[in-house]
Order: C-alpha cells, then sequence, then structure tokens
C-alpha cells in the first residue's frame, strides 16, 4: 500500500504533522506512538485500517510536530492528540491506539475525555509497571539526558532501534536516519527529557501518576485489547497482568516479538485489532440505538 503523504495541522498555533488514510466516513481511528518516536511507527497498519477514518499523529514535540508552549506533559500530550481531530473536523468518538508512551497517552484521553473514546487497543503500553529499560531510566536525570539526546548519532540510533525489535532485519538504514534525523531536531532532546522526567526516575516509572491514570479507567472503563511482545526489552511482558485485572480488558501475548508488535508481526496485530475495534463499534452502536428508543 502506498501511503498517502503527511501533512501540517495548526492546532491553536502548533503545528502537528498527521497522515491520514482510509474512508472519510468510517468510524475514525487515532493512532499515538511511543517516546522519541513518530507516526511512522503505524505505518504498517493503515491498510489493515481501510474502512475507518484513520489519523497517525507526530505528538507534540516528537517527531517534526512543534512543541505546544511550557514544559511538555502527558496532559499536554493527550489534549494535544485530542484537539488535532477537532481541527481536522473529527468530533465523533474514535477508537484510540497506543504504543509505549502512546497507550499512556491514549488512556489519558480516555480517561480526561471519556465521550470522545469508543476503544483502546494498546501495544506494550507505558504506565502497567516500574519496570523500563535502563537506558530510558538515565535519560530522566536532568541535564545528563538532554546532553545523551542532544548526541544522538547513527551507531547510538541503530542500537537504540536494535532493542526495539527481535527480528534484526527490522534495523533498516531508513529507521536508523528518520531516528537522526528527529533527533537533530531542536525541540526533540528538550521534549524528550521533560516527558522522561515526568514519567519516571532513575528507579523506574513513577508510581503516582501510574496509579491515579488506571484508578481512572477503573472507574470509568472502555474496551480495551492490550497486547505486548513476549521478548519486550523495554517495557517487560510481565506488566501485562497489571492490565489484564482492569475491568472491560482482553490481553494477547505476542511470542517471539519485541516492543512494537504493530511492525514486527502486522498481520497478526491486525487481526486481533481489527476484531476488537468491530465489536467495540457494535456495543456503541446498540448502545445509541437504544438510548434513541427510550426518548
Amino acid at each position: 500500500m502506498t501511503l498517502p503523504q503527511t501533512r501540517f495541522v495548526d492546532v491553536g498555533g502548533t503545528r502537528i504533522r498527521v497522515r491520514e488514510t482510509g474512508d472519510p466516513a468510517g468510524e475514525p481511528v487515532l493512532l499515538l506512538h511511543g517516546i522519541g518516536r513518530s507516526l511512522e511507527d503505524w505505518d504498517p497498519q493503515h491498510e489493515f485500517l481501510s474502512r475507518y477514518r484513520v489519523v497517525a499523529l507526530d505528538l507534540a514535540g516528537f517527531g517534526h510536530s512543534d512543541r505546544v508552549p511550557g514544559p511538555a506533559t502527558l496532559e499536554k500530550l493527550a489534549d494535544t492528540a485530542l484537539a488535532t481531530l477537532d481541527a481536522l473536523g473529527e468530533t465523533r468518538p474514535a477508537h484510540v491506539m497506543g504504543n509505549s508512551l502512546g497507550g499512556a497517552v491514549a488512556l489519558l484521553i480516555s480517561t480526561r475525555h471519556p465521550e470522545r473514546v469508543v476503544s483502546l487497543v494498546l501495544a506494550d503500553p507505558a504506565g502497567f509497571g516500574a519496570e523500563v529499560t535502563p537506558a530510558l531510566r538515565v535519560i530522566g536525570v536532568p541535564l545528563l539526558g538532554r546532553f545523551l539526546l542532544g548526541h544522538l548519532d547513527a551507531t547510538a540510533a541503530r542500537r537504540s532501534e536494535r532493542s526495539l525489535f527481535v527480528d534484526g532485519s527490522l534495523v533498516t538504514d531508513e529507521r536508523v536516519a528518520r531516528a537522526v534525523e528527529i533527533a537533530r531536531r531542536p525541540e526533540f532532546a528538550r521534549t524528550f527529557a521533560e516527558v522522561a522526567a515526568e514519567l519516571g526516575t532513575v528507579r523506574g516509572v513513577r508510581p503516582g501518576w501510574r496509579r491515579a491514570l488506571l484508578d481512572a479507567f477503573a472507574r470509568a472503563p472502555k474496551p480495551t485489547l492490550v497486547v505486548w511482545g513476549e521478548r519486550d526489552l523495554i517495557l517487560p511482558a510481565a506488566q501485562l497482568r497489571a492490565a489484564g485485572r482492569l475491568p472491560q480488558v482482553t490481553t494477547h501475548v505476542f511470542g517471539r516479538v519485541g516492543h512494537m508488535p504493530q511492525i514486527e508481526v502486522p498481520g497478526a496485530f491486525a487481526t486481533l485489532a481489527c476484531d476488537h475495534l468491530a465489536r467495540a463499534g457494535r456495543r456503541t452502536s446498540i448502545s445509541s440505538d437504544s438510548r434513541a428508543g427510550t426518548r
């Protein structure tokens, strides 16, 4: 599938980069990437989602999107992502998919704006445990983290990409070059370091925001599919147990897969995700019809 070019959308004075595919009349699907990444991490999924209106974006301050004013926070990432849909004229409730940090952002959108979310698909999401790769713990150290991020070269980028996949053939020159290009943007190091410091320390992911987010989700759950790569080196698959204890959550582990199942096993991921979206969409339609019948 040849994907359309990306474009920039003005979101309250901030330029946000998006890629739009699928049926404009279909149910909206919002795709959110991980920390330091970009919308390209969802490229393999567009062909499977052709019946939906799909919007993939670079989170504010990441990829090629601008920062929003002030320090970068999880709440700003979530609110700007939702505001991007508004800027595109899409105000219907959406299915939200998130990988890694994008999973935490998706959860936060659901708890802050439940009326805007039909369902969630979370791939190796942040927020379900304290354990995280030591590389990200170091980034949370003031000054040191920003220094290291500001000196990312091709060798470091290739090493970082290699940690994401079991299948080494996915560490392509194109992916390495994209990582270096993004890292050279002035917004990158500051945004990455600020978000990393908010979410974690050298000891791991902070418990405060995780507990608050999961408690809020438990009070107002949405139909949610959480999948994990068995060999994730960034966020261990054992964290899936915490997800499975939440209401309306279905879980799945992909064997011999790393941190990005939507890339490493795109077909298997899409089969589960599309089935989940279809069931959640039917449930929402039946519920809406029932409410209409009582008026």
